[in-house]
């Protein structure tokens, strides 16, 4: 099935698009000229707390709802933009009555609940680092990255400290505070969160932190080892508020809802900073998936623009299109899409259902922000990652014995995607681990280790993971193109395909297929599946062999682990695993 690009009428525009000449505006561009986005520290200096929070208040906004909070139970709290300062400098003074000092790091772990935010603004405006966790990691996966990070004050539950950092406490010198969100009195060696700041003044002058100071420290995992920490730096926030407008075309009347935890960069970097830094009002929705209450959310808070994951795409698309037609979604206007390339028949999916498409971007922890997307003025060709942003220079290119590289202008020719190093977010080291990020960089590229191709028009195409691709009887074979062709057949909710080796063609595709409900594992189906692959993709580059699972090995933010498939398939060392959240042997 091939499918058509989506074409876009500037009539059916509920307000002008920021980006409306793409060619225009890439001629034009120069970040000397974009950085008058930001107004900078009153007294010279970057800091990403006062573009987000503080200039809003001081150009007369402060009564404007900057965050709006879904409690699981359905309460509905606002916090404006002035509350938001307020408890942000309140966390800030409690910091540094603290003795926490400029750099020291400060972790969260805890779900989407408004002291997390409050604590990432105040964190920053004390010259401190971000280092947001994930709630649903277990105690290892915490325990790494906080002594990699080296934590020095950690913002929890009683019930998550209790579960997932009290037994091993101890063994941490550097982490000197624990500070508990939960009402009551606080477990022995913790500190009540709501005491200090009740006592904490509503004024603080915000440390005078420059564009290069370390702001952010991310966490991501590699095939194999520890997890990296991701160096992210204050002067972030230009491309945060930049790729906010120009991807996620973000208007400052919007009402926007990024489904991402921050125990993520997207949630980070698209949940709390960029629509904050462009003046919007987002909502924060604390409890977990369920189809029935993301449109309700969607319906009743009225919102405009939504930024999601590939996951809960295919979720919805699982409980039928009807779901998304029942309501009264006029106020859509934008869906966007990350963490994951998006197959073809989600972006049309969303067409059938919405009437928008979803609208595909690429990048990565590493690049802090995102560098190729598809823009709301654009046509979308379902299955591209779409195009650089203005600033972002991006290429396939061919590493060479010798380290280095070389870029190919061919169109359709696969190679691996980099981008011309020295955008703002981009990140600046893998904390405690030079050798490592430098392997990342060859003659001013950084070196994304995705395969890809560039078409005739200037979109980018995903391939797969370098280590991914396959390699049979002289042909390489992108995984994402297999798994979009199995996700077409009416039985298939998930694919996750990996090649293992074969003495005649090198290697073999064998596809992990989860079903639908109401299909049943079975062998006429497999067949079917197999001569559906087959139809879609050709002989060489179809499946040989599919095996049914209830479900897929997963990252917990809904990547498929194809590198986990293969390790337990040939019998290999499975690598970081401390991201696994769904495992159905």
């Amino acid at each position: 099935m091939s499918f058509d690009a989506i074409r876009k009428d500037p009539a059916d525009f509920a307000m002008p698009p920021n980006l409306d000449d793409y060619e225009r505006c890439t001629a034009d561009f120069d970040w000397e000229s974009a950085s008058r986005c930001l107004d900078g520290l009153p007294g010279g200096g970057l800091n990403i707390a006062y573009e987000a929070v503080d200039r809003h208040v001081h150009h007369g906004k402060g009564d404007k709802v900057a965050l709006r909070w879904l409690s699981k139970t359905d309460e509905c709290r606002d916090c404006t933009y002035v509350q938001l300062m307020e408890a942000s400098n309140r966390f800030a003074n409690v910091l540094a009555r603290l003795g926490v000092s400029k750099g020291d790091r400060v972790f969260t772990l805890c779900g989407r609940q408004p002291q997390l935010y409050i604590a990432a603004m105040g964190t920053l405006k004390a010259g401190a680092v971000f280092a947001p966790l994930f709630a649903a990691f277990g105690p290892e996966p915490v325990r790494s990255r906080m002594e990699i990070g080296e934590a020095r004050v950690l913002l929890t539950t009683a019930s998550l400290y209790r579960k997932k950092v009290a037994p091993w406490r101890h063994e941490l010198p550097s982490l000197q505070q624990v500070l508990l969100i939960d009402d009551g009195d606080p477990a022995p060696g913790c500190l009540s969160l709501a005491a200090l700041m009740a006592q904490a003044s509503t004024e603080f002058a915000i440390l005078p932190t420059q564009a290069e100071d370390m702001a952010l420290l991310h966490f991501t995992s590699g095939t194999t080892g520890k997890p990296k920490g991701a160096i992210h730096v204050h002067q972030a926030v230009l491309f945060h508020t930049l790729s906010g407008l120009y991807a996620l075309d973000l208007h400052p009347q919007d009402t926007y809802w990024c489904t991402a935890d921050p125990g993520w960069v997207t949630g980070t970097s698209y949940g709390i900073i960029a629509p904050l830094s462009l003046g919007v009002t987002m909502v924060v929705d604390e409890a977990e998936f369920d189809a029935q209450r993301w449109y309700s959310i969607l319906e009743s808070q009225r919102i405009s623009v939504w930024y999601t994951a590939p996951t809960a795409i295919r979720m919805l698309m699982k409980a039928g299109a009807e779901l998304a037609q029942s309501r009264d979604l006029s106020t859509l206007r934008f869906l966007a899409s990350v963490g994951e390339p998006l197959n073809p028949e989600a972006v049309v999916w969303g067409q059938a259902a919405f009437g928008k498409p979803f609208h595909d971007n690429w990048w990565q922890t590493e690049t802090g922000g995102i560098m190729i997307a598809n823009f709301a003025a654009q046509t979308v060709l379902p299955g591209s990652m779409g195009r650089p942003l203005p600033g972002i220079t991006a290429a396939i290119v061919k590493r060479q014995e010798d380290g280095h590289v070389t870029s190919t202008s061919a169109a359709g020719e696969v190679g691996e995607l980099a981008l011309r190093s020295g955008w703002p977010s981009m990140f600046r080291g893998y904390l405690h681990e030079q050798a490592r990020y430098e392997k990342c960089f060859a003659d001013g590229w950084y070196l994304s280790g995705d395969l890809a191709s560039c078409d005739a028009q200037g979109y980018f195409w995903f391939v797969g993971r370098a280590d991914d691709v396959i390699k049979s009887a002289g042909h390489l074979i992108g995984p994402f193109e297999v798994e979009s062709a199995l996700l077409e057949h009416p039985a298939v909710a998930e694919a996750g395909v990996i090649g293992i080796p074969d003495p005649m063609s090198g290697e073999v595709v064998k596809a992990f297929v989860a079903l639908k409900p109401g299909h049943d594992p079975n062998e006429s189906l497999r067949r079917e599946i197999l001569g559906h692959a087959r139809k879609r993709l050709g002989a060489v580059v179809s499946p040989k062999e599919i095996v049914f699972r209830e479900n897929l090995p997963k990252t917990r933010s809904g990547k498929i682990m194809r590198r986990l498939l293969k390790a337990r398939e040939l019998g290999l060392p499975e690598g970081d695993i401390s991201t696994l959240e769904s495992d159905e042997r």
